[in-house]
């Protein structure tokens, strides 16, 4: 739980809700150019992750002593996010997005090498709650870290104060992005620091062989890992559906707001509430889902989440500057000035919080729906493969919104394709969960 409250940062301020928004809006002139730099870099980061997932699985099964490769790799991730205080606007996509694709590799092989320690920490009953307690407490501590940015270092460009109505921190200055620059540092900070008591608290798996054998055997095993698959139909379901849903997921997660960026031309502070409120519901969503109908399943959870997410992202891919509903609902141009005031901005923070209450419960609860059903000695194993599989095509979804982006100019066809992998993982898991859901 403590490495969740450590790494999310990562994913709330620098990937969706802060650095991303800023990548596509002022490293280069164009908007539509910088999202499908940004969809690109996404791309590439999910591929070298699909690579590596497996074998960080194996090594975690065979090595143990997880949390040594967690610090190797977290020396790498907070090194990339340091840099990033020299992307000033005008750099340029390359070396940023660069620096991205490192951090974003080592961020999600760190997870798995975090996950494959949870059936060694807790019992089976208690996997679903504490699973999607400790995502809450993740995005409880990525709000904390996004109001810190929004109230003391983002400052309106026209005023130069922040929404407390004082100058920003260290005397930053918002025509040079300086805000969202540091956020690469400062996440590289919070890191290393709660990094500490979960080094020093947590149990780790005694170490079992060196890393060098531990990588020569990962490779059989791998092999091994699919062979065994074969007589788990359950699994393999699940594996796929997550697949094609966490597609979708991600690409929601990653594109999200720097499509609220380019279509609205909202900036830091903007972009920091819409981020604040969207993880308000997901804490909520996370310590709700496990304690719905008496102790909801970890299926039923994951279950209710898509549903939701794929008619809150219908409702993003059917939204312009001044309508919703694909038109139904018209809503004119804003009559005032101020936060959010245009009636189509007001929509998208609607569909945005039913984002919010679902992101994590699926994630969760995916997480929790795989624990339950593998034994803790081949846990590391079956963990690659579920981040394989929640990666191994994350490049199509993303790398789908950067070609419908770039060929038509509509970042909301771009969007739409994300609705194709939800729907399509949604309709494999039900027949997953219900064998499994037999079983028990």
């Amino acid at each position: 739980m403590l490495f969740d409250w450590a790494a999310q940062p990562f994913f709330t301020v620098i990937i969706t809700f802060i650095f991303g928004p800023y990548f596509v809006s002022e490293l280069g002139s164009d908007p539509v150019a910088g999202q499908t730099a940004w969809a690109h870099a996404a791309t590439i980061a999910g591929i070298l992750v699909a690579i590596g997932a497996p074998f960080a699985g194996a090594l975690s099964d065979s090595a143990g002593r997880n949390k040594r490769f967690i610090g190797a790799m977290a020396v790498v991730q907070a090194a990339s996010l340091a840099l990033l205080w020299f992307a000033a606007p005008g750099t340029g996509y390359f070396w940023p997005a660069v620096l991205i694709i490192a951090a974003t590799v080592m961020a999600e092989l760190s997870v798995v090498f975090n996950d494959a320690m949870l059936p060694h920490l807790v019992r089976p009953a208690r996997m679903n709650r504490v699973s999607n307690e400790a995502w809450g407490l993740g995005y409880l501590g990525g709000m904390i870290f996004l109001i810190a940015v929004v109230l003391f270092l983002s400052a309106d460009p026209e005023s130069g104060l922040t929404m407390l109505g004082l100058p920003p921190l260290f005397g930053l200055d918002p025509e040079t992005g300086s805000a969202a620059r540091l956020t690469g540092p400062l996440a590289a900070g919070w890191y290393f620091l709660f990094l500490v008591p979960f080094f020093i608290f947590t149990p780790d798996r005694p170490p079992l062989k060196s890393a060098g054998r531990a990588v020569v055997d990962g490779v059989k095993d791998l092999n091994a890992s699919l062979v065994a698959l074969k007589g788990r139909p359950v699994l393999i379901r699940f594996l796929i559906a997550r697949m094609l849903y966490m597609d979708g997921v991600n690409g929601i997660l990653i594109l999200g707001g720097a499509f609220a960026a380019g279509m609205f031309g909202w900036k830091t502070m903007e972009i920091g509430i819409f981020g604040i409120i969207l993880n308000v519901a997901a804490i909520f969503g996370c310590f709700l889902a496990p304690r719905l109908g008496r102790g909801a399943s970890a299926g039923s959870v994951v279950l209710v989440a898509l549903v939701m997410l794929v008619a809150a992202t219908l409702g993003i891919v059917s939204t312009t500057k001044d309508a919703t509903l694909f038109g139904m609902l018209h809503f004119g141009s804003a009559t005032e000035s101020g936060l959010f005031a245009a009636g189509a901005e007001k929509a998208f923070l609607a569909y945005g919080l039913v984002i919010g209450l679902a992101f994590g419960p699926v994630q969760a609860g995916s997480r929790a729906f795989l624990a339950t059903r593998v034994s803790p000695e081949e846990a590391g194993r079956f963990f690659g493969l579920f981040s394989l599989t929640g990666r191994m095509t994350s490049f199509m979804a993303t790398g789908a919104f950067a070609i419908l982006t770039g060929w038509t100019g509509s970042p909301n066809l771009g969007m739409a394709s994300l609705l194709v992998f939800l729907v399509a993982g949604l309709v494999l898991f039900v027949p997953a969960m219900g064998s499994a859901e037999r079983r028990q």
